[in-house]
C-alpha cells in the first residue's frame, strides 16, 4: 500500500518528491519508453444524464467504452451546508432515486436480470456494481463537487475539525456504503465496495466559480490539507480492512488558468497525495462570450490551451506522469455570426440553439451536422482543434482527428492519459472513446 508522502519525509519521500520535480522539469524523461503504468481513461458518467438523455450504466458497456476505460468518475456527490457528504431526495441538490433507489428492468439492467423491490441497492449504483463485475479492474470513483455542487466546500475545508468531519463522513456514506434507509433500499453497507476512491472537484479553491459558491485566499492551504486529510483517512480505512491490500485512490479535477491554479493550487505539496489529476482540457472559450474562439486546442499562442495548461503545472512541479489530459465530448457554439470567413474569431450575438442547453451540444449531434452537409468542418492542424460553421451557426469541438493528435501528445510528453467529459456525448458505438484507446495503445 502506498505510504503518506508526509510521513515518510525522513526517510523517503523527498526521494519521491524529487523524483515528481525531475519528471515536471524534463518531462521527456518519461516518454511512452519510460512509461511503466498503464495510461489512464477516466470518463465521467453523469447522475442525471438516466432522464432526459436516457444514458444509462448498461450503455457504457454496450458502446464498448466499459472495456476501454480504467476509471468511471460518477458525477456528483454534494456537500451540504453543515460541511458533510449527504445524498436524498432533494430537487437540485441530491438526487437518492437516480443513485441507489431507482429499479431497473432487465433491458436496462447490465448483467440482463430486472432489480427486485426487496435488493438494498437499485439504481446507477448497483448498475456500477454489475458493470464492474464484468470488466474486472474496472474502478469507480466517486466525484465531489462540480461546477454547481462546489458551494460549501470552502466552508468544509477550512478548520482541521471541519475538514476531518468532512473526510469522515463522504467515507461513511461511499467508501462504506453506508447509505441513508429509502424505503427497501439502502442501509448500512449497501454500497460497501463501490467507489474504489474519490475525485475532487472543488471549483475553485481560491477563485470564483459558480454564483453561490464560497471563496477565501485561505482555501489554497486549506486545499492542501484536505487532500492530505483524505489520503489519511483513505488509508487508514484500507489498513483496516485485513487482508484486502488495497489502495483507495484520490484524483482532483484542476483548471487551465494559471490565476486559478497561483490562487488555489500549492502544487508540489498536493502531488504528494494525490494519486494523479485531471486537467481541465476544454471550456477555453465558452458561448456565453460575445466572439466566437476554439474550446480545447492542443495548441494556441497567446490563449488558452491544452499545451498550456500542461506546462502551466508541470512548471509548478507536478510529475508528467500524474497528468491527465481531460477532453470534450461535447462542444461549444454561438449563433448570430457575423464577419465572414471561416467564422472563428468573429462577433456572435448568442448560444446556438442545442438539444439539452442552449451552447453546447454532444459529439454525436455535431457529428451528425458534419455529415449533413449544411455545415463546413474546418480544421486548425498546426493548432489541433477543429469547428463547423454554416454561415451563421459556430461549434468549435473534437473529432477523431483531433483526438488521435492529442493521444500522440500524451505519448509523447509521458502523461497519465486521457480523461473525458461526459461520456453520454459519445456516439452509440463509442467512437471517440475508441479512438483514444486505440491511440493510448499504440506501440
Amino acid at each position: 500500500m502506498r505510504r503518506n508522502c508526509r510521513r515518510s519525509l525522513a526517510r523517503a519521500a523527498v526521494a519521491a518528491c524529487s523524483l515528481s520535480l525531475l519528471a515536471a522539469l524534463a518531462p521527456s524523461a518519461w516518454a511512452h519508453g519510460n512509461h511503466h503504468e498503464p495510461y489512464k481513461r477516466v470518463g465521467y458518467f453523469t447522475q442525471w444524464g438516466v432522464y432526459g438523455r436516457d444514458f444509462q450504466v448498461k450503455d457504457m458497456d454496450t458502446s464498448g467504452q466499459a472495456a476501454k476505460l480504467t476509471h468511471i468518475n460518477y458525477a456528483f456527490g454534494n456537500v451540504s451546508s453543515n460541511g458533510t457528504c449527504f445524498t436524498g431526495n432533494v430537487p437540485g441538490e441530491a438526487d437518492a432515486w437516480a443513485d441507489y433507489a431507482r429499479p431497473l428492468d432487465a433491458a436496462d439492467s447490465v448483467d440482463g436480470v430486472a432489480d427486485t423491490a426487496e435488493q438494498p441497492l437499485a439504481g446507477n449504483f448497483n448498475q456500477l456494481r454489475e458493470l464492474k463485475a464484468k470488466h474486472p479492474g474496472l474502478k469507480v470513483l466517486i466525484s465531489l463537487g462540480g461546477w454547481s455542487w462546489s458551494t460549501h466546500f470552502s466552508d468544509a475545508a477550512r478548520t482541521p475539525a471541519s475538514r476531518k468531519a468532512f473526510v469522515s463522513s463522504c467515507i461513511d456514506l461511499y467508501i462504506k456504503g453506508n447509505l441513508p434507509v429509502d424505503g427497501s433500499r439502502g442501509g448500512a453497507g449497501a454500497a460497501a465496495g463501490l467507489f474504489d476512491g474519490v475525485d475532487l472537484d472543488w471549483e475553485w479553491p481560491g477563485s470564483a466559480g459558480d454564483t453561490d459558491t464560497v471563496y477565501r485566499p485561505e482555501d489554497k492551504q486549506n486545499f492542501t490539507a484536505l487532500v492530505h486529510e483524505f489520503r489519511t483517512q483513505l488509508d487508514a480505512y484500507a489498513t483496516s480492512q485485513r487482508g484486502k491490500r488495497k489502495h483507495y485512490e484520490l484524483s482532483a479535477f484542476v483548471p487551465t488558468a494559471p490565476a486559478k491554479i497561483d490562487a488555489g493550487f500549492e502544487v508540489r505539496k498536493i502531488m504528494c497525495d494525490l494519486d494523479f489529476v485531471n486537467l481541465q482540457g476544454y471550456d477555453f472559450h465558452v458561448s456565453g462570450e460575445k466572439t466566437t474562439a476554439q474550446q480545447s486546442a492542443l495548441y494556441a499562442r497567446g490563449d488558452f490551451s491544452v499545451d498550456q495548461t500542461v506546462r502551466e503545472w508541470l512548471r509548478r512541479g507536478a510529475p508528467a506522469r500524474k497528468l491527465v489530459m481531460g477532453m470534450p465530448f461535447y462542444g461549444q457554439g454561438w449563433t448570430g455570426v457575423t464577419g465572414g470567413g471561416d467564422g472563428l474569431g468573429q462577433p456572435a450575438t448568442a448560444p446556438a440553439p442545442a438539444t439539452w442547453a442552449a451552447g453546447y451540444e454532444d459529439y454525436k449531434a455535431l457529428k451528425k451536422l458534419a455529415e449533413s452537409g449544411t455545415y463546413t468542418l474546418h480544421r486548425d492542424r498546426r493548432n489541433g482543434h477543429a469547428w463547423l460553421f454554416d454561415g451563421t451557426t459556430l461549434w468549435t469541438y473534437d473529432d477523431p482527428q483531433v483526438l488521435r493528435t492529442k493521444t500522440s501528445y500524451i505519448r509523447e510528453r509521458g502523461l497519465g492519459g486521457a480523461m473525458f467529459w461526459s461520456l453520454d456525448g459519445d456516439t452509440a458505438d463509442g467512437e471517440l472513446m475508441t479512438t483514444v484507446d486505440r491511440g493510448l495503445s499504440r506501440r
